[in-house]
Parts: C-alpha cells; sequence; structure tokens
C-alpha cells in the first residue's frame, strides 16, 4: 500500500539572516501544522548551537558542520513521519544542497530582511558592531550569507506581516501535497471562497 503523501514527514527549512524571522515565522507555522493533525518538530539554530553543537566556532568549516548536523536530524525525524522545522541562517548554499539532497521532501523557506530593518531590530546592537568592525565572522556584514537560488518560498518579513509570511508557507506545503487544503464552513478553502465572492460581485449579487 502506497503511503499517502500527506503521512509522509518532510523538513521546512528556514534560512535567512539573524533577526529576519525565521523562528517566528517556524513556531507559527509549526502550531498551524500541529491543528492540522501533523505532528512537528522545530530545531531551532540558537538552541541546537547550545546543544547538538556545542563547541563548535564560526569557521566555515564549523558552520558547515553545524548544518550538517541538524540536516541529520530532520532526515531521521522526516523519514519517520515527523514534520522537521528547522530554523538556522545556514548561510552556504552548498551544505544547503546537501541537505535537500539527503533528506529529499525538503521545503526551502528563504526570510528575507533589509539590512536597515534589521539593524532597527537589534536590540542587543549587534549589527551596529559588526559594521563599525568591531565583531568578526558575523554572517551577513563581515562573513557571507549566500542567498538561496531556488527556494520554494520566499518571505519579506520586513515588507510583511508575520499572517501573510505564515500563509505563504502554508499554501506551498498544500500545493506540494503535504497537507490537505483547509476547508471553511462553506465547504471551499478560502481560496475557492474569494473566488466565489468576487463573481459574485462582478455579477452584482454582493
Amino acid at each position: 500500500m502506497t503511503e499517502k503523501k500527506t503521512d509522509q514527514g518532510f523538513t521546512l527549512w528556514v534560512t535567512g539572516l539573524s533577526g529576519a524571522g525565521k523562528t517566528t515565522v517556524s513556531k507559527i507555522v509549526a502550531d498551524k501544522l500541529k491543528e492540522r493533525g501533523r505532528k512537528v518538530e522545530v530545531l531551532d539554530g540558537d538552541v541546537i548551537r547550545r546543544n547538538l553543537s556545542k563547541g563548535l566556532g564560526y569557521s566555515k568549516e564549523d558552520r558547515d558542520t553545524n548544518i550538517r548536523r541538524i540536516g541529520f536530524v530532520c532526515n531521521l525525524l522526516s523519514r519517520n513521519g515527523v514534520v522537521a522545522v528547522a530554523a538556522a541562517i545556514s548561510p552556504y548554499e552548498s551544505v544547503r544542497q546537501e541537505n535537500r539532497k539527503l533528506i529529499g521532501n525538503y521545503i526551502e523557506v528563504h526570510a528575507r530582511c533589509s539590512m536597515d530593518v534589521l539593524v532597527e531590530r537589534d536590540v542587543k546592537g549587534l549589527y551596529k558592531k559588526a559594521l563599525a568592525g568591531e565583531i568578526k565572522n558575523f554572517t551577513g556584514v563581515s562573513d557571507p550569507y549566500e542567498e538561496p537560488v531556488n527556494p520554494e518560498v520566499v518571505i519579506d518579513s520586513d515588507k510583511e506581516t508575520d499572517e501573510e509570511s505564515v500563509n505563504k508557507v502554508l499554501a506551498k506545503i498544500e500545493e506540494l501535497g503535504y497537507i490537505e487544503p483547509e476547508k471553511t464552513i462553506s465547504g471551499y478553502t478560502p481560496e475557492e471562497e474569494e473566488k466565489v465572492n468576487q463573481r459574485l460581485t462582478d455579477l452584482g449579487y454582493l
């Protein structure tokens, strides 16, 4: 018997600079997926650093090792029917592609945000210090961040609300068949309901 795609695990990999909204969106998406009956685990980059990758530094080699470790755990979870949501800067395209190949059921989300807004959001002032040369190897300033070449979803957290970003991600997961479209009371999906309402408006009924 072939396993339905809606029963399969998958990995949602959210990459972006520090402060771009990765963790916020990941947690909301995870909660929404749990409401739809999926088993979900969130792997936050900062938490992984303190536990699974404790002792690693910030050289390219150590950063790559950290991301490979997260990918290894995501693969274990995904192949056992769990949705793994990884929120990690993961600055290098080659290692993200390694994880995509390893995991298979892989959806990449690029959380984008302008540097001006990142600096505004940074209550610790780390971006300002990095821009002033006071912090070395700071991703996006003194260390490279390679933007995803072909992500499944791009969210712009400096232009969108959290809800808009989350809805983009959920829509893509639905489109790829990993969750059933959410039905409204009318029996239509929200998108179908909007089209019906627009049609009725065009006809002069609404």
